[in-house]
């Protein structure tokens, strides 16, 4: 008999990348792809119907935020472990990730070695932690009191910051994030309040100097 199968799931709304990862898991000869989402109510209904070791997940989706749609899918089954795929760094947002619930954290241009391994250490119940990410852990961990800024705010504040630091206006964001001007203008008061900031100069400052934007 064949060695069973490590059954993975691919999130991510971009087709042609969907596709590029699944030939790199087949070509494995060990890997699985047992289901594909393009957003997050796809990615649920895969959750809740088909059986998986493995979920690949994009933290750029449509409809939420990956962060968000991570905590929804882990509540759905806790024992699914899932890769977060990203463009970003992973100090922008790996340890945000992996504290949200993720088993692990890869940027996209990542050799497709390093997702077979990661894939494979999450299978057997493993945490795949890079050796940057174990840096930044082990920063924040022995440096508790001295935690930046930016760590204390919710997922969707984090969000609107980054977007703010990118030159998008409070109806811009408002427009992609599906929310009301008036709810944008809440996260924006209530971040830099958390991060003693008064304008948006101040956030886009900040940002660009922790390395939180492209």
């Amino acid at each position: 008999m064949d060695t069973k199968k490590i059954r993975v799931i691919i999130v991510d709304d971009h087709a042609i990348l969907r596709s590029g990862i699944k030939q790199i898991l087949v070509a494995s000869g060990d890997i699985e792809v047992v289901g594909e989402a393009e957003n997050v109510a796809q990615a649920l209904k895969c959750v809740r119907e088909i059986p998986a070791d493995v979920m690949l997940l994009d933290i750029s989706l449509p409809d939420k935020t990956g962060i968000e749609a991570l905590k929804l899918i882990k509540r759905e089954n806790a024992a699914l472990n899932v890769l977060m795929l990203s463009m970003y760094m992973e100090d922008q947002y790996a340890v945000r990730s992996i504290r949200s619930g993720a088993s692990g954290y890869l940027c996209k241009h990542t050799a497709s070695e390093e997702l077979l391994t990661a894939i494979h250490t999450l299978a057997k119940g493993r945490k795949y932690i890079t050796a940057n990410v174990a840096e930044i852990l082990a920063e924040q961990v022995g440096n508790e009191h001295a935690a930046a800024l930016h760590e204390s705010l919710s997922d969707r504040e984090f969000q609107v910051m980054r977007m703010i630091a990118s030159g998008l206006s409070v109806s811009e964001i408002a427009d992609k994030l599906a929310l009301s001007v008036k709810t944008v203008s809440m996260y924006r008061t209530r971040l830099l309040e958390k991060m003693n900031l008064k304008h948006n100069a101040d956030i886009t400052h900040y940002a660009i100097k922790n390395q939180l934007v492209e």
